[in-house]
């Protein structure tokens, strides 16, 4: 299976593809966009099967990267990796439909948890 992870930190990246690994998704092909803009990008190339975005990054943030997904008819699963997870904006991420929110910092428990699901 293959995941997008998209964050404009590469460190963080780094820290969400080790996450995966330690949660025991440690067979998935993935790739790395920068922010929502360059996701877009990568959803059309790559076609993941699942999108793992940050919620605020330059250019494009990931719900206005999510709503494009979903305005152009694209139905990849997308749950959000971020440092804020508020009840407003599990809301607002739901109605946009994410699969997800999981807040900073995270465990591979965490991971597992929400991935279990969608990655099986």
């Amino acid at each position: 299976m293959k995941v997008l992870i998209v964050d404009d930190s590469r460190v963080m990246r780094q820290i969400v593809s080790r996450t995966l690994r330690q949660a025991g998704f440690d067979d998935l092909d993935l790739v790395e966009a920068e922010n929502g803009r360059q996701g877009c990008e990568q959803v059309r190339s790559e076609r993941p099967d699942l999108v793992l975005s940050d919620w605020n990054m330059p250019e494009m943030s990931g719900i206005e990267f999510l709503r494009n997904l979903r305005d152009t008819g694209d139905q990849t699963p997308f749950g959000f990796v971020t440092s804020e997870g508020t009840a407003e904006m599990r809301e607002t991420a739901t109605a946009a439909g994410a699969l997800f929110l999981v807040a900073k910092p995270f465990t591979p428990e965490a991971f597992a948890e929400v991935l279990s699901p969608v990655l099986g």
